[in-house]
């Protein structure tokens, strides 16, 4: 298989963890906690216009953090156009990697839709231009999210962060070329949904996450989450697959790798 010649070592790539967030630990402790349970890279992304200088400054300090920059759907009532620019300035920065995390959400506030949707394209139009992929967060609005995204994008890699559809959903996604990202959830006893998302989609469509400090797996649900968890959603998933731990790790860390334009030394 096209993945069994890459790698000399079994790691993980958590490709969305909110580390600046977390409240139980610093930072620097949950990098050395995800270094001993293998995990070598983070990409944290940015969900407040106001955290873009934040994330930037966060990801250049340490050498196992890259970033996202881009706006929230639930914070976009604070987006100004600015904002734009100063993404554009930060990207050339090797640690800058996508735009995210954007998207549509529904389930909080359905008072401002129409304002979700024109900051998400904004976002769309600025990943295309810089030729940087998309973080993608649909929560209760797969079909705009679609499309949305069909309409808009035009040569963006497109990573559904914390996939929440059905097979289904996902059999659309993927016929786009889309990636889709699991985390926590797919651990829980009664997330049926993604359990059979997690044993269908195609290896090379699939990367982890933790989406720390939110969703944490069994056996810590109800814990702050934290990148050192992410072993316990790729053991979930090579168990539902009836592989390896090590074959999920390889793969999905590959697909990180790709898509992010992050080199492992």
């Amino acid at each position: 298989m096209w993945y069994n010649c890459y790698m000399n070592e079994t790691y993980l790539i958590d490709t969305h963890s909110h580390v600046d967030m977390l409240e139980e630990i610093s930072v620097e402790d949950a990098i050395k906690n995800a270094r001993e349970n293998g995990v070598k890279k983070i990409i944290v992304p940015c969900a407040y216009p106001k955290d873009v200088d934040k994330i930037f400054e966060l990801v250049n300090k340490y050498d196992e953090l890259y970033g996202l920059l881009g706006v929230h759907p639930s914070e976009v009532k604070d987006w100004d156009d600015s904002i734009i620019n100063k993404i554009k300035e930060y990207s050339i920065s090797p640690k800058i990697v996508g735009i995210g995390e954007i998207g549509l959400d529904y389930y909080w506030d359905k008072s401002f839709v129409d304002l979700q949707k024109e900051i998400f394209i904004k976002q769309i139009k600025l990943a295309n231009e810089l030729n940087l992929p998309i973080c993608v967060h649909d929560r209760d609005a797969h079909k705009d999210t679609f499309d949305i995204l069909k309409e808009y994008n035009k040569n963006s890699k497109v990573v559904m962060h914390c996939f929440s559809g059905s097979v289904e959903f996902a059999c659309e996604c993927i016929k786009e070329g889309w990636y889709l990202a699991l985390g926590g959830v797919v651990t829980f006893k009664n997330a049926v949904k993604m359990k059979e998302v997690a044993a269908d989609i195609p290896l090379d469509r699939l990367l982890i996450e933790t989406d720390a400090p939110y969703l944490t797996p069994v056996p810590y649900r109800g814990k702050e989450n934290q990148p050192a968890y992410l072993k316990f959603v790729a053991e979930c998933i090579a168990e539902l697959r009836n592989i390896s731990y090590d074959l999920i790790a390889e793969v999905t860390s590959k697909n990180a790798e790709l898509i992010y334009n992050i080199e492992i030394l």
